[in-house]
């Protein structure tokens, strides 16, 4: 083991003893963030567990449907006179008619057949094929920004679960995870500058936590400066609050303060849409984190909401028939929620396939009929006026983006 090695061990061993306390818990969700010389804002929400397309935007107007879902949530409301939105989602109706909320439906990514979460998310932050699963290990928005000219990456420092596929790659990004604190004592923090001072990635690194950490403490107390002894107790509620993961809202708040300033791409991840059992129970609680999220970057991004398009993607939707639990299971196509003031919205657009039985993926699943990543390039095509082939060939190999469907305004 080298001395510097040795060194970074016996100071985390002894910060330890000292009172250094990381409040972070490995089910924190990290914000990822890059800046850039463009004004317009993009924001990516990954929708862990496979999100029920159908639930969310009913196609009630399709003469199959009751007949698959009988006994769904009462009160939905009217978009088209084709489709309904979920009750859960009924604080998102003012941006619906604002024009700064729509939906994708009968959507994909190429993954087939498997139905495997880990394969299927890999697949949506890489952005690939098929062809390609398990082989790329970078993200579509990292290959974005390195075919952006001028990317600058705020400085950050990441605190409890691994960076989001979706942002890995070349290109630097941030990475912080909010509701993560780093308290040390004076005592403390004078061996961090000893053992560090010969080893300086290291250093400037751990010192950024602090810095950054101070910040966070300084909103929790208003901005007051603390004792040491205060300061423990501060993190001590810290660490109460975020042993059950950071909110929706705290994690939309903290991206929208970040994109109010120099950050102009945010990725986060929500869970809990794995709806196999009580769907009718379980899939308000998911679209109301999903809810919360939305509004509080509406609310936390002031006029910069203008500027902005808001993307919640998943990996795969749900079968078109409840199960014998009145759950749904992992399916093909479903729905990709759209929002922002630089979006235009008030549509539900897409391909209808139908839900007869012989219009069904494999007589099962709402039937795919346009590729996810289509939206998104074009959503990328004109809101940074990234070139078309550039979107095809590196961000999203091997896409044909099709008919241009007006997502921008």
């Amino acid at each position: 083991m080298t001395g510097s090695a040795l060194s970074r061990r016996r100071f985390m061993a002894r910060s330890l003893a000292l009172g250094c306390s990381l409040a972070a818990s490995p089910l924190v969700t990290p914000v990822t963030m890059a800046s850039a010389p463009w004004d317009a804002r993009l924001v990516v929400i990954i929708l862990r567990g496979a999100m029920d397309g159908l639930d969310v935007v009913r196609p009630v107007g399709a003469p199959e449907f009751a007949g698959m879902r009988p006994g769904l949530s009462p009160g939905g409301h009217d978009l088209d006179g084709f489709f309904e939105l979920h009750p859960a989602l009924s604080n998102l109706m003012p941006l619906w008619r604002a024009g700064e909320l729509g939906f994708a439906h009968a959507v994909s990514t190429p993954y087939r057949d498997k139905r495997s979460h880990f394969d299927g998310q890999d697949i949506l932050e890489a952005g690939t094929g098929m062809d390609a699963l398990g082989r790329v290990r970078d993200g579509w928005l990292n290959r974005m920004l390195q075919a952006m000219p001028g990317i600058e990456a705020e400085t950050a420092y990441a605190v409890g679960r691994e960076d989001m596929l979706i942002l890995k790659g070349e290109a630097a990004v941030a990475n912080w995870s909010p509701e993560a604190a780093l308290a040390l004592s004076p005592q403390a923090h004078r061996l961090l500058e000893l053992v560090t001072h010969d080893d300086p990635l290291f250093r400037d690194a751990l010192i950024e936590a602090v810095e950054l950490s101070r910040t966070d403490l300084a909103m929790m107390t208003g901005g007051e400066d603390l004792e040491p002894g205060e300061m423990m107790n501060a993190m001590q509620e810290n660490m109460r609050v975020t042993r059950g993961g950071a909110s929706s809202e705290s994690i939309a708040r903290f991206a929208a303060e970040r994109l109010r300033g120099d950050a102009r791409i945010a990725a986060f991840s929500l869970g809990g849409w794995d709806t196999h059992a009580q769907q009718d129970r379980m899939l308000p609680r998911a679209l109301a984190e999903l809810q919360q999220a939305v509004v509080s970057l509406k609310e936390g991004l002031g006029p910069t909401w203008q500027k902005t398009a808001v993307l919640a993607m998943t990996e795969f939707g749900r079968t078109a028939r409840l199960n014998g639990t009145e759950g749904t299971d992992h399916g093909t196509a479903g729905a990709m929620l759209m929002a922002g003031g630089a979006l235009r919205g008030g549509r539900v657009v897409g391909d209808w396939p139908g839900l007869a039985e012989a219009d069904l993926y494999a007589r099962r699943d709402l039937l795919p009929t346009r590729d996810v990543r289509a939206h998104a390039g074009w959503v990328m095509r004109h809101l940074f006026g990234i070139d078309g082939a550039m979107i095809e060939g590196t961000i999203f190999p091997g896409l044909e983006m099709g008919g241009d469907p007006g997502l921008v305004l």
